[in-house]
């Protein structure tokens, strides 16, 4: 089963377990979103199922697998002979989502999918173990005294 789907202002085909980089969407990396409105569903062999704008409690479940920023794009101007240049970068924010389910009737993924982002999501949260500091030498001892030169002559 498949579907087109439509995000950031751009339509994607997508099926089960498909990745897909898009323009960013709120959700935390493990948890499990529903995407974008859903214009058209089809499976192979069938007629495909076309909204008029879009298909009725038809969904689509993604997993959030990283939230990322795109390729830097350089943006330059100049003006010849008029000693203008100016030189502006750009990283646009982005997420990739992994397809869970392409729902026709709208129903929300099996508890299992859900489950295991949790637990993706626990598994990237905990910090590694640290290793126990190493033990310091004892502090070496101040050196003795000797007796000051100014009381011997005093006496």
């Amino acid at each position: 089963m498949f579907a087109v789907i439509q995000t950031g202002g751009k339509q994607y085909r997508v099926s089960k377990d498909d990745k897909l980089v898009v323009e960013k969407l709120d959700g935390d990396v493990g948890s499990v979103i529903q995407v974008g409105n859903v214009l058209m569903i089809g499976e192979t062999g069938k007629e495909p199922t076309i909204g008029a704008p879009v298909v009725e409690k038809a969904a689509v479940f993604a997993e959030v697998i990283e939230q990322s920023k795109a390729d830097k794009v350089i943006i330059f101007k100049k003006k010849r002979r008029q000693n203008y240049r100016r030189t502006k970068g750009h990283r646009q924010q982005q997420t990739i989502l992994r397809i869970v389910e392409v729902s026709p009737t709208g129903t929300k993924p099996k508890a299992a999918a859900a489950k295991k982002a949790a637990a993706i999501k626990d598994a990237a949260e905990k910090p590694a173990a640290k290793k126990p500091a190493a033990k310091k030498p004892a502090a070496k001892k101040p050196a003795a005294k000797k007796p000051a030169a100014d009381k011997e002559i005093q006496e």
